[in-house]
This record gives structure tokens, C-alpha cells and sequence, in this order.
């Protein structure tokens, strides 16, 4: 993995990218639940990643803090969730 830090992106306004591929559970998560508490409610967060556990827990945390996920893509094992605050 080497030095690949995750960092969060903005694109537009109100939306953001943050991209974990290579990384595996709970990092994720942890990078996820990071980035949304830096953005206000109503922004959008695409989180970009490869590890298909990742997304039930993704999944339940969302649930669980309120945020709605708008849209799940799997492009032939990599996963784009955006995710509403």
C-alpha cells in the first residue's frame, strides 16, 4: 500500500470524492465517517472503494447517523457510494 494517504476531494460545491480503494475494513469506514463529519448537512460524499464487505457496514453506519445513500455503483469490483449528509 506504501504511502497512499485517503483524502477527500472537492469536485463542486457540496460534493466531495474521497477515494479508499486498497484499503480494507474498518478503514473505510473510519475515512467515511471522518470526511462526513468535515461537511455540512445536505452535502454529498462519493466514496470510492474496492472492499466489498466494506459496503454493509457503509450501509449501516449511514443508517445508524442519519445520512442517506443516494446511489451504490459496482463497476466490476470497485464501488462508488454517494452518500448525503
Amino acid at each position: 500500500m506504501g504511502e497512499h494517504v485517503s483524502k477527500m476531494i472537492q469536485k463542486r460545491d457540496g460534493f466531495y470524492v474521497l477515494d479508499v480503494k486498497g484499503y480494507v475494513c474498518p478503514h473505510p469506514q473510519l475515512y467515511m465517517i471522518k470526511s462526513l463529519k468535515e461537511l455540512q448537512p445536505g452535502n454529498i460524499l462519493e466514496i470510492v472503494h474496492d472492499n466489498p464487505s466494506s459496503n454493509d457496514t457503509i450501509a449501516l453506519i449511514c443508517k445508524k447517523k442519519g445520512y442517506t445513500i443516494l446511489e451504490t455503483i459496482d463497476n466490476s469490483g470497485v464501488f462508488k457510494l454517494k452518500i448525503q449528509k
